[in-house]
């Protein structure tokens, strides 16, 4: 009777400990940090995949009015009309942007490709650490890459406007309004793809620091 009436008190006296035990680990919070929810994920991954399809319409776009962008016509200088054609792989600013359109359009596929089989597997778009940082790596290199051809042809297409200052050359794009025209939709597609990718680029920054 001794005997168990010890145990009984040595169990009431080790019931509150634990009790306590576990208040103060709730308190304090959990010992191991949490997991990202799913739903956190599904976010995450539904942003991805409308990044990359919005990057890829915008770069075949730019690549598209570019590699089409060609025009005959007749420029009247000095009393003479001198016959002038315009086409893209005239300038290598307009070549430039061509390549990294193209370069960039299948980055974003493939990229798109690998999202969308992953999430309709229920898999998380970005699988391991290592593969985010190639992710930023490849993002961040093509939005310069990108914002530099833009960048490069619009400063020719601007030539061709306004002409070249203390010279008696005229503005190319009014013979050749139909080229320049769609130059610069090019360019805009251009800098909207860049700022795409740039937008990318601070979504694998988040998905680094957070998970």
């Amino acid at each position: 009777m001794n005997g168990a009436k010890n145990a009984g008190e040595a169990v009431n006296i080790q019931l509150p400990e634990m009790k306590v035990a576990a208040e103060m680990g709730t308190m304090s919070g959990p010992l191991v940090a949490p997991r990202p929810s799913r739903s956190v994920h599904g976010k995450m991954d539904i942003a991805h995949v409308v990044l990359r399809l919005a990057c890829l319409l915008t770069s075949v776009t730019a690549l598209s009015l570019m590699a089409t962008a060609k025009q005959a016509s007749t420029l009247s200088l000095y009393g003479f009309n001198v016959p002038v054609r315009s086409n893209w792989s005239f300038s290598d600013s307009f070549e430039y942007l061509v390549g990294v359109s193209a370069a960039v359009a299948v980055h974003s596929l493939l990229q798109l490709l690998i999202s969308g089989s992953r999430s309709l597997r229920k898999s998380p778009a970005i699988p391991s650490r290592n593969h985010a940082w190639l992710i930023f790596a490849g993002d961040q290199v093509f939005a310069f890459a990108m914002l530099s051809a833009g960048s490069a042809a619009s400063g020719v297409t601007n030539l061709n406007r306004t002409g070249i200052r203390h010279s008696a050359l005229p503005n190319f794009c009014k013979p050749l309004h139909a080229f320049c025209d769609r130059v610069a939709a090019s360019i805009a597609f251009a800098f909207l793809s860049s700022l795409f990718l740039a937008i990318s680029t601070v979504l694998d920054v988040v998905w680094l620091t957070k998970y």
